[in-house]
């Protein structure tokens, strides 16, 4: 059983059992760790007040895997290990984002590690996206703001395709941002590998968590859309009807005020044939996730939720706030990308898998959107969807779609759009499931634990008849699923 002196992200977000414990390395009490019983070693990190002091926050790089947080210089993480017993040496180095040499990782002769920044600061980072507050991006953040603010005031008065015009030059500085990566990021993902193989260093047997996903399924692929105006009320029939002859079942997120009603016979239908119904702000215009906005809107959002049963939030056009989703009172949101550039909202969580902000499960979006892919970006066909979502497959993450009946006089949409479903018709390690059932099923996945009985590790708690378990550091590494 691991023991450690400070909360430890990925442990509780991989079910992995440890012990809090109050203990203090007497000769460094500005280090945290995790040790393992029976075992010398551990792996040390500095608390949050030796960070808050001496640290160099920003967007870092260590082997191959970025990621943004506090990073202790060199000359400091080098007078640390002059203080600690046993023989050190640098192992990884830590560069900036310009390349440079920064800090390093340490390890000692009897196989601890010493990080120069905080593991779970860095994976909070990545899920709430504030690498974008942080050095030269901060900058551009704070112009694209402005230029997001100054366009949603403007577009009721441009016509189409001067709204496509603006979008299209905009993307075009967009893509200048070198993180995250697109259409690909896997930086979560190679960051929790990375200090995972850290962690199983410690200890003399397989490390047990519990899989991401239920019972047999390896992976999960989520359909949604959101519905923004009477065009695509009028037309969500077309992309039902090709998901009810695939043999799926997806999310459909109304704007309540937005030039059309939803009518009870439409909710009806929708529950009846298995669908599930969201909301999608109130009015579309840009202005949901403004504070003083939302104060104001929250009620009637609110209300709508109740009579249409939702208990799902995506943001209009996708503009979100991780202060202001957590007060909205919705047991998902899925607002946050996984990687996004080319968005209004510029940015990602970098995660292919479900978290949580605060009380809410947060379901990230990790297929390019319909409206980006073939109007912004031109592509001919949905070719970039196959690509990811075969990806995601391979890598145990979810596939979640967002799509949209507005859009579908776009070439090749729908048939790009049947295709993506008919290769995993028959993949029976996906989960095709709706959001609000991977939101219940990550909730009851929090709430459980491993237990050891007679030398066997069981689930315990109320995903202890669907879930599996699997072992980092096993003979045969199996990736995290």
């Amino acid at each position: 059983m691991f023991e450690t002196t400070a909360r430890f992200a990925l442990f509780d977000y991989f079910r992995i059992p440890h012990l809090r414990a109050e203990v203090v390395l007497d000769a460094l009490p500005d280090l945290e760790r995790i040790t393992m019983a029976g075992s010398s070693s551990a792996l040390l990190w500095p608390t949050a007040a030796l960070l808050a002091v001496g640290a160099r926050p920003g967007l870092h790089l260590v082997r191959t895997v970025p990621f943004v947080g506090r990073v202790l210089a060199d000359a400091e993480m080098r007078a640390l290990v002059q203080r600690l017993p046993g023989s050190w040496a640098q192992t990884d180095v830590v560069r900036d984002a310009e390349g440079t040499a920064v800090s390093g990782i340490w390890r000692s002769d009897d196989g601890s590690s010493l990080l120069p920044f905080d593991p779970s600061e860095v994976i909070s980072n990545y899920w709430t996206e504030r690498y974008i507050e942080l050095g030269p991006a901060a900058r551009r953040a704070r112009i694209a703001s402005l230029a997001r603010h100054a366009y949603y005031r403007a577009r009721p008065f441009l016509p189409r395709a001067v709204q496509m015009q603006l979008r299209r030059w905009f993307s075009r500085l967009q893509q200048k941002a070198p993180f995250p990566r697109w259409p690909v990021e896997t930086a979560v993902d190679d960051f929790f590998m990375f200090v995972l193989e850290l962690v199983a260093g410690l200890s003399n047997r397989p490390v047990p968590f519990i899989r991401f996903w239920p019972k047999d399924h390896s992976w999960a692929f989520v359909l949604t859309h959101d519905v923004e105006q009477q065009v695509g009320y009028r037309n969500l029939h077309r992309l039902m009807d090709i998901e009810l002859e695939e043999g799926y079942r997806s999310s459909w997120n109304f704007v309540p005020c937005n030039g059309y009603v939803v009518e009870r016979r439409v909710l009806d239908e929708l529950r009846d044939r298995g669908f599930e119904v969201g909301v999608h702000g109130l009015f579309h215009d840009g202005r949901d996730m403004l504070p003083r906005t939302l104060r104001r809107r929250l009620p009637a959002i609110r209300a709508y939720a109740e009579q249409w049963d939702a208990v799902g939030f995506r943001s209009p056009a996708t503009l979100r706030s991780v202060q202001l989703i957590p007060t909205l009172g919705f047991d998902y949101d899925s607002s946050f990308s996984d990687t996004a550039p080319f968005e209004p909202q510029a940015g990602g969580c970098c995660t292919w898998l479900p978290y949580m902000l605060e009380n809410t499960v947060e379901l990230p979006i990790t297929l390019v959107q319909d409206h980006t892919l073939f109007d912004l970006l031109g592509h001919p066909d949905g070719q970039i969807w196959l690509e990811k979502a075969r990806l995601l497959r391979d890598r145990g993450g979810m596939a979640l779609m967002l799509t949209h009946s507005d859009y579908l006089e776009l070439p090749s949409l729908c048939e790009s759009y049947r295709r993506v479903l008919q290769e995993f018709a028959s993949d029976k390690t996906a989960w095709k499931a709706l959001p609000r059932d991977v939101s219940a099923w990550w909730r009851r996945r929090g709430e459980s634990s491993l237990a050891e009985v007679d030398g066997e590790w069981q689930v315990v708690g109320p995903a202890a008849g669907e879930a599996r378990i699997d072992f980092i550091g096993a003979p045969s590494p199996a990736r995290a699923r």
